[in-house]
């Protein structure tokens, strides 16, 4: 099974939440053989209400300690109950525990799956479900994708560069807000800022914008062309692209990225004593495919 800490965790914050009646049924599946438990994942909305969770700050504490950026908070008790349930699954034969998870997700309706894809941080030999990870990038089942992408540390752990920055260009292409993806800035690369920019260009040409918060992603690459990305924000009349170009030319080490906040003083004191930062810009419904007046 997974920690023994995080079933833990992840059973208190259940025991607070369920009725008697409800966690009864759940413990007694949790200790059952792996094919009862694998029904007891299934069944687990005809015996579990579906509440939303709210965890306090000693579970949020301790969670986050153990699988840093990990969170259940706004799941559904069955999603969570489900979640649980993988964390009681025995681990001890690694054929035949990974065998019985991707019986799992073959058969699984999408309530299943986003419950699955929401335990792949926690679940053993976490190499065996990057190929699962990596169509879930490909899913058109937005609760699908979200599962994998928003507060899941395992993307950023696991995935190679290639598979991170699809998982990043796709997020921001539905419109998603990017903060939400664990470890966005320590996998920042020049790569995916220069694919960011071509996007750019590709939303500018078709009169539409681009979510300010992306431009975090360019700030350690600036070279002319990402140079050329900030003025064109900087000309911009929307004030949140002001603030983006001033943020990402702040934060860059390039000297001509400083030069060129510079010009613009009111925002170079704004960022300067943090009046403004990537938090303002973190909007979670952004609308960017409105085609600009």
């Amino acid at each position: 099974m997974a920690s023994n800490h995080i079933n833990s965790i992840l059973s208190s914050i259940l025991q607070e939440l369920l009725t008697q009646t409800e966690w009864m049924w759940l413990e007694e599946k949790g200790g059952a053989e792996p094919l009862q438990l694998m029904t007891a994942f299934v069944a687990t909305p005809r015996f579990v209400g579906r509440r939303s969770v709210t965890i306090s700050q000693e579970n949020t504490i301790a969670l986050n300690d153990e699988v840093p950026g990990f969170t259940v908070t706004d799941w559904s008790t069955v999603r969570l109950s489900r979640v649980w349930l993988l964390t009681c699954l025995d681990s001890s034969d690694q054929e035949t525990y990974v065998r019985h998870i991707e019986t799992l997700f073959d058969t699984a309706e999408m309530n299943e799956l986003v419950a699955l894809y929401s335990a792949l941080p926690l679940l053993d030999y976490p190499q065996k479900w990057l190929f699962r990870a990596t169509e879930a990038v490909r899913s058109n089942v937005g609760d699908v994708f979200d599962a994998l992408v928003m507060h899941n540390p395992y993307p950023a752990h696991y995935f190679t560069e290639a598979a991170w920055n699809q998982l990043v260009l796709k997020t921001i292409f539905n419109d998603k807000p990017i903060h939400k993806i664990v470890g966005l800035e320590e996998r920042a690369n020049p790569t995916l800022a220069h694919m960011l920019s071509d996007f750019a260009h590709e939303r500018w040409a078709a009169g539409r914008s681009v979510a300010p918060e992306v431009w975090r992603l360019s700030s350690g690459f600036m070279d002319n062309a990402l140079l050329e990305d900030m003025k064109h924000l900087l000309a911009s009349e929307d004030p949140n692209d002001h603030k983006a170009a001033a943020l990402a030319c702040f934060h860059a080490t390039s000297s001509a990225a400083h030069t060129l906040l510079a010009q613009h003083p009111v925002l170079e004191k704004a960022v300067q004593h943090r009046t403004i930062s990537w938090a303002d810009l973190e909007f979670n419904d952004l609308n960017t495919y409105a085609t600009k007046p």
